[in-house]
């Protein structure tokens, strides 16, 4: 007997907040970042982004396109077997991701 339960939210059509969540909303805003508590939650530091993994169950959406590509691009990427537009989806990430980096 599995005692999983589901739930969808339809995040254009959320119920409408209650009088108390705006209350605490409101109060919340109203704090400066001094103010606020953040005891329960660890810090941020090299040690905990030394230990990160990249979220395994993160499937970023793929987007049907024509490419044109260097024939001899093309040749080499097959050449190395199966799986030629995930290597090639690869190298474009670690020149976004690298792009990405560079300008923060």
């Amino acid at each position: 007997m599995s005692k999983i339960t589901r739930a969808e939210v339809d995040l254009n059509n959320l119920p409408p907040l209650t009088a108390e969540q705006k209350a605490e909303i409101k109060a919340l805003a109203a704090m400066s970042d001094e103010q606020i508590d953040y005891s329960d939650i660890p810090p941020l530091d090299d040690s905990f982004w030394q230990k990160a993994v990249q979220n395994p169950f993160y499937k970023p959406v793929k987007t049907l396109t024509t490419l044109r590509v260097d024939s001899d691009v093309l040749a080499w990427l097959k050449r190395q077997g199966r799986g030629y537009q995930t290597r090639m989806n690869d190298i474009l990430r670690q020149a976004m991701v690298h792009d990405l980096q560079k300008t923060t």
